[in-house]
């Protein structure tokens, strides 16, 4: 009788990668794979452990996922990810429930720890981050138009508050031909959409090569066939290039878009959270930026509460945010994260004031999201179907302006069926809140 083993994957497209790969090397050892948990012999939850927040999400859904041995089929509950790598011994010491924990450089021994786990056996199987498979099979959980590209794994920044160089070690990226290999192959699968992902891309083949090699990698990604849209995630504003600009603006498949992670604009705070730059670096930056590559969208995310940062400082992050004008933008509040040096900074900002700076900077983004999107009605935009909602009686589309999952979505009419996947020019006739309404303009790209 077939085993069925369901993955619940937690946390950022980075983690997502490492659960497409766990669930490739199940099937590939003779499981069934399930999307229904609760059918499930085996349940693994792949968590994050990056804050607070996470490290509660996860907790939850492992303990709901339990309730599953009571009243469902379950018989092994494995936990893998950022928490399972950061939190070893106590998930097994404190949560019962748990019958084998993996850290990240056991991954590739998922399919050995559930068969164990289905014996009757309880386990840890814990080793070091660099043995974490940077290739491999995957077994996508995005839609199959779109899939991410983890090009390094780890990090080398050091930022005062992150714990990832601690949960994933140091910077280790992958050869730049083994990279191209897999875009190519999830191309050929049937992938439009490729989102570039690692914990900084703009660091991408230093530890490799000596330097930067985001941009000839890039390059080579946009020449793959079937690739429609190439979409870079998590870059740093201290290495911004002209060639990464250069690519950015002259590649067609190159989305204009960019996640730009900025964390603050006040010189003192980004020195006290271990980051270069101040407001004049970071305004250079983006004028280069948007001067370089015209139309490109922005993203980045805010830090507010950090230990010690003023009210001035707070306020002139506010002034920042408005005079920059980012078409997206996440607000987060600080979060002392254990064995970081800003776990115990002085100056602690108590957890109200955070939560209202975050509140407050979060209501202000808002406000100019209706603005910038209210000035895309008239427009002609190139879409992405992704569905269709029977209550709107609308597509569910994303234009180029929007990353799955975190920004916002396009809801268009059309007199003739789309399929998801399929690239479309859509003409802007509305907004409702922070999405667009929009009406089909011409016939859809074949897939």
């Amino acid at each position: 009788m077939a085993v069925l083993v369901a993955m619940i994957s937690l946390g950022c497209p980075k983690n997502q990668v490492d659960a497409e790969a766990m669930l490739a090397a199940l099937a590939a050892e003779g499981f069934t794979v399930t999307d229904d948990v609760a059918a499930a012999d085996a349940v693994v939850v792949n968590t994050c452990g990056f804050i607070e927040d996470a490290r509660r999400e996860a907790v939850e859904t492992i303990l709901e996922t339990a309730e599953l041995k009571r009243t469902g089929r379950l018989r092994a509950l494995v936990v893998t990810g950022c928490l399972a790598e950061r939190y070893r011994d106590e998930i097994l010491s404190e949560m019962p429930e748990v019958d084998a924990v993996l850290s990240l450089g056991r991954n590739g021994e998922i399919a050995a720890a559930i068969r164990r786990a289905l014996g009757g056996e309880r386990l840890g199987l814990y080793g070091s981050q660099s043995t974490l498979p940077l290739c491999g099979e995957r077994r996508l959980l995005s839609p199959p138009y779109t899939a991410y590209l983890k090009i390094a794994e780890g990090c080398n920044n050091r930022c005062a508050y992150c714990a990832i160089p601690a949960i994933r070690g140091p910077l280790r990226s992958r050869p730049l031909g083994e990279a191209v290999e897999e875009a190519q192959s999830l191309a050929a699968a049937g992938v439009r959409e490729l989102v570039v992902v690692a914990q900084d891309t703009t660091r991408y083949g230093e530890d490799l090569y000596g330097e930067c090699r985001l941009p000839e990698l890039l390059r080579a990604l946009c020449q793959i066939e079937g690739l429609h849209w190439v979409r870079l995630l998590y870059a740093y504003p201290d290495r911004i290039t002209s060639a990464l600009c250069e690519v950015l603006q002259s590649e067609p498949k190159m989305v204009k878009y960019l996640d730009l992670p900025l964390q603050h604009c006040c010189g003192r705070v980004l020195r006290s959270m271990n980051r270069p730059g101040d407001r004049a670096s970071l305004t250079a930056c983006i004028a280069r930026l948007r001067q370089a590559v015209p139309g490109i969208t922005l993203r980045t995310t805010v830090m507010v509460g950090f230990p010690g940062e003023t009210e001035e400082e707070f306020n002139e992050l506010c002034d920042f945010v408005r005079e920059m004008r980012f078409e997206r933008l996440g607000c987060f509040a600080f979060s002392e994260e254990e064995g970081t040096p800003a776990a115990t900074l002085p100056g602690a900002i108590p957890p109200r004031v955070r939560l209202r700076r975050q509140e407050i900077l979060t209501e202000q983004q808002s406000f100019l999201l209706r603005e910038l999107t209210g000035q895309k009605v008239g427009r002609q935009l190139e879409a992405l179907v992704e569905g269709y909602d029977s209550a709107r009686g609308r597509y569910v589309c994303r234009t180029a302006a929007d990353a799955p999952e975190i920004d916002c979505k396009a809801y268009v009419a059309s007199p003739v069926p789309l399929i998801p996947g399929q690239f479309v020019p859509v003409r802007v006739t509305g907004t409702d809140e922070l999405d667009l309404l929009a009406e089909l303009e011409g016939p859809p790209q074949s897939n």
